[in-house]
Parts: structure tokens; C-alpha cells; sequence
């Protein structure tokens, strides 16, 4: 195959015209051509008048290495096949089968790659399964009672389920496992494009189904997945995990456990600090999240308020405050909903979700500020924890258990807000009008602020005295790190600490990635399970 880079395109073109391309850079008849693979898809809006596609392709044709001499260009080559591989099994014995409590990204393809390779794990989730979740969920969001192991954060697919579901990663991927995550999903109901567009996303509402036949499959290959089942304990002798106890009184013997217990299992994490495990506060951001017409989003991107190729625009920005500070736009959702995120009672979190077509009207992201352990307040593991709940619990009583929400006019005279301007309010639950100030320590205002005003260089509109702000985005990512060695092991041999809330992945896809990883360590060491 011929690998050809930087193939550019007119974002309304057809297929004929990019085999057409292809043959006009490598010098053939279109008719030597065999097949096309798109490697990879972005946009380049650089110049609105002039938007277009940049591909890298992989192209099948005959006598390769003669046509790659002829066409002499530094963007043509031959294309490396590289393709993930899981090890072969260990030899030490099971006495029984591997336990994963977590059934989020990182636990569920973690389970996934074991079952496909004879280890038959069983998956423990506090929350209910998706379907059921779902229900809870939406019951929520219009005013009904938040329940603690089953809502935005905890159930099955964990709390990326209930986000934009993108799947872009910066985790450097020599060995294809974040290939072998998006094939996982495609495999299982997502839309192929996501192997090569360059923001790849699934959504709220395609993502369950996902979910639900990931589950199903490993209950096929004799993995058990377990739901309402809460971890409360672990059982370790002599410095070796002997197993789990489930809801405090079903003791459940394991000696390999899979902790992918996502970053907002406080009670754990609380556990597993009594227990002795070792466990480091981490840095983090917290914030707001804010919301703009999706119509001013794409024309600021794209030169234009509707644009059907390309859909909904997004946005990524950054800046260093002058305090030291850094202030960037996270998890931006096109065409999306502010949503509250809760998951204990009298404490109150924001997230932000899409569905798959992004055809909501406005535009979100998370406004979030760098913080660090010297901020928190304390000094022990879980100082990080009890920031966020700090900030929760102000933010809960702040509109009494309603979702604060501020005009950013306002949010900068440090005053609340009486009405909405011309943009739309697009929530799932309840809100409120508040002072967020009120309940945000002083340099995270400012920051914001500076933030905000710095991001109008950016995209024309972004500081609009109606922008809604909304809070508080204070799970970002986990606030505590489990250290684990090079066998992915923490200090208690059996426990493998995985994904976002062991502080090893941030978004769906490096918690997935983290997932395989453990699995192979899991499986290169020890031999398939049996009774």
C-alpha cells in the first residue's frame, strides 16, 4: 500500500474526486487504483473562504515502489501495516477468576479483552445497568431524587456515557491500542468514521448501545457482570489481596483485582485509605462550564452560521494567567446540554453531553483553572476530594440544590442575574439564577475572567455579556493517583489500578487504552482461567 499525506480536498467533494487526487498525485490512470483507505480526516478553516479537507489515505495499486520513484514527493511512501497484538498467556495459575469493579470505559475493555481470551472475569458495578440508568438519570433531571450509586457518574459505561462521547486522545499510541479501542466501538455500533476523523465522537444516545453489547458479549464468553453490587471492603494478608467484600456482607475470594473504579468513587477511595494502600493527591482544574449560541461557534470557525458538511463547530483554547495559572476550555460539547452531574446527596456537579447529531443550539464546554495539592487545604491523599466537595456543597446551597447559573455580564460585576439574554438556556435539570462568585475562591474568578476575555481574540462573541455560565465543573479528572509498578501493580500485590480514577487516563479513550493494558499485564503473566 502507498501511504499519501497531505491530500487536500474541497470539504463538498465526492468520491470520485478523492480517487481522482490520488491518482493525479501518484501520477497513474484512476483505473490502477484498486482501493482507498482513509487513514486519517481533519479540517482546515484557516482560511473561511478556502475551508477544506487534509487526508492521509492508503492507496492499493500495482508496481508500488515504481509509482512512489515516479511521483517523487516527500508527502508519498509506503504504508506501514501496524496492528495491535494481545500477548500470549502466562503460566501461573488462577485459583479464581479475576474481579474488575468498575464497569466505565477502562473496566469494561479491560473485562472485554480478558473474556475474548478465556479469563472470564467478573465485573462489579455499583450503579445499575445502562438501560436501567437511564431511567434514573432522566427521573433526575426532572426533579426527582438523586440516587448515589446510580446517576451521572456511577453505571454502567461510568460517567463518560452521559458526555459528547469523543474519543480524542493525546496518548502517544505506538502499539495501536488506541486503534483497537475505536474498532472495539465500531465493532459494536459506531459509526465507522470514527477511525479516521480527526475529532472522532459517538454520543449520549448511540454510546448505550455500545455499552449494552460490550456487556453481553463478555457474559457470552463466561465473564458474569454484577450490577447493584458496591465494593465496601478489601481483604489483604500479609501484603497479598485475598479478596473483596461486596455491600459489606458477601465476601467475594480473588487474588487479581482490576481497580477502574472511575474518579468520583469517594468512598472508596476512602477504603482503600484505611486499608493502607498507597495513594497520592494529584493536580487537577476546576470550573464552570459556559454556555454560546452553536450558531456564532460556527461562524467564527467556519466563516459561516450553518455549515451542513462539517457540522456543529467546536473549540479548543488555553491560556496562562498572569496569577501562574492556567485556564483552558475542556470537554466542549457542539450542539450539547449542561447537565447536572451529582452524585451525593447535598453536593452539586455540572458535566456537559451531546447527542450524536450535535443539533442542540447552543455550545459548551468546561472554563477550568489548573490546581494543584497546595491549593486544597490538607495534606493527605484525599485533600483533593475534599476541595471538590467543598465547592459542591456551596454550589448545592447556593440555589438550593438547583444547577447555579450566571450571566457572564454578571459573573464579571460579581452580581446574580434576574433573566436570560438572547442565548438560550440549554440544561438537563433544574437551575437556578445566582451569585457563582459567591461560592468560588477569588483566583478562580479572576482567572476565569482573564480566561475569557483573552479567548474573544479567539472566537468573536466568546466574552458576550449573556453567555450563560453554569457550576461547578469539579470533576474534571481524579484528584488522587494510585501508584502502581511496571507490572501495573500497586504496592498490595492482586491490585491493578486502571483508568481515570486511579489517575491513569483522562477521557474515554486513554481509559479504554488503560483497560487493554492492564488486561495484557493481567493475561502475559497468568493462564487462562478455569474451574
Amino acid at each position: 500500500m502507498i501511504r499519501i499525506n497531505q491530500l487536500k480536498l474541497p470539504v463538498d467533494h465526492t468520491e470520485e474526486a478523492l480517487w481522482a487526487k490520488a491518482a493525479k498525485i501518484l501520477k497513474i490512470p484512476v483505473k490502477e487504483i484498486r482501493s482507498i483507505q482513509i487513514i486519517k480526516q481533519s479540517v482546515d478553516a484557516r482560511k473561511k473562504e478556502e475551508i477544506h479537507f487534509t487526508y492521509s489515505i492508503d492507496v492499493e495499486t500495482t508496481k508500488e515502489e515504481s509509482v512512489i520513484h515516479k511521483a517523487k514527493s516527500g508527502d508519498i511512501g509506503i504504508s506501514e501495516k501496524k496492528e495491535y497484538s494481545f500477548p500470549k498467556p502466562g503460566t501461573e495459575q488462577m485459583t479464581s477468576r479475576p474481579v474488575i469493579i468498575g464497569a466505565g470505559p477502562a473496566g469494561l475493555f479491560c473485562g472485554l479483552m480478558l473474556a475474548r481470551h478465556g479469563y472470564r472475569p467478573l465485573l462489579l458495578e455499583r450503579g445499575e445497568s445502562v438501560e436501567k440508568r437511564r431511567e434514573a438519570v432522566d427521573l433526575f433531571w426532572n426533579g426527582g431524587t438523586l440516587k448515589p450509586d446510580c446517576n451521572v457518574q456511577f453505571g454502567e459505561g461510568g460517567a463518560g456515557t452521559f458526555s459528547d462521547g469523543k474519543l480524542n486522545t493525546l496518548v502517544k499510541d505506538p502499539l495501536m491500542r488506541n486503534r483497537k479501542v475505536l474498532e472495539i466501538f465500531v465493532e459494536f455500533g459506531a459509526d465507522p468514521s470514527i477511525l479516521y476523523v480527526n475529532k472522532p465522537h459517538i454520543g449520549t444516545d448511540v454510546l448505550s448501545g455500545i455499552v449494552r453489547g460490550m456487556r453481553e458479549e463478555i457474559i457470552n464468553l463466561g465473564g458474569e457482570v454484577r450490577f447493584n453490587s458496591r465494593v465496601t471492603d478489601f481483604i489483604v494478608k500479609e501484603g497479598r489481596l485475598q479478596g473483596v467484600m461486596v455491600d459489606a456482607k458477601e465476601e467475594i475470594p480473588t487474588e487479581i483485582l482490576v481497580l477502574a473504579i472511575g474518579h468520583s468513587a469517594r468512598d472508596t477511595f476512602e477504603v482503600l485509605n484505611k486499608r493502607g494502600i498507597p495513594m497520592e493527591a494529584k493536580a487537577f482544574a476546576v470550573g464552570l462550564r459556559i454556555q454560546h449560541p452553536q450558531e456564532s461557534i460556527n461562524r467564527s470557525q467556519y466563516g459561516t452560521g450553518d455549515h451542513l458538511v462539517l457540522g456543529p463547530a467546536d473549540y479548543k483554547l488555553t491560556h496562562q494567567c498572569t496569577n501562574g495559572r492556567g485556564v483552558y476550555t475542556f470537554c466542549m460539547c457542539p450542539g450539547g446540554y449542561v447537565v447536572n452531574a451529582s452524585s451525593e446527596e447535598h453536593r452539586l456537579a455540572v458535566n456537559g453531553m451531546s447527542y450524536h447529531k450535535r443539533d442542540g443550539v447552543n455550545a459548551n464546554s468546561a472554563l477550568i483553572v489548573t490546581i494543584t495539592p497546595e491549593d486544597f487545604g490538607g495534606t493527605t491523599p484525599l485533600a483533593g476530594i475534599a476541595y471538590q466537595r467543598r465547592l459542591e456543597e456551596a454550589a448545592f446551597l447556593s440555589s438550593s440544590g438547583k444547577i447555579p447559573v450566571q450571566l457572564y455580564g454578571d459573573f464579571k460585576k460579581n452580581q446574580p442575574s434576574k433573566a436570560f439574554g438572547d442565548v438560550e438556556p440549554a440544561f438537563k435539570g433544574l437551575y437556578d439564577f445566582a451569585n457563582i462568585r459567591d461560592f468560588l475562591p477569588e483566583y478562580l474568578s479572576e482567572s476565569l475572567i482573564q480566561g475569557v476575555e483573552t479567548f474573544e481574540r479567539r472566537i468573536h462573541g466568546f466574552s458576550r455579556p449573556d453567555a450563560i455560565l453554569a457550576g461547578v465543573e469539579s470533576r474534571t479528572s481524579s484528584p488522587v493517583r494510585i501508584p502502581r509498578d511496571e507490572t501495573f501493580e500497586c504496592s498490595i500485590n492482586g491490585i491493578y489500578p486502571c483508568g481515570e480514577g486511579a489517575g491513569y487516563a483522562g477521557g474515554i479513550t486513554s481509559a479504554a487504552m488503560d483497560g487493554l493494558k492492564v488486561a495484557e499485564a493481567i493475561a502475559s503473566r497468568f493462564d487462562r482461567f478455569s474451574i
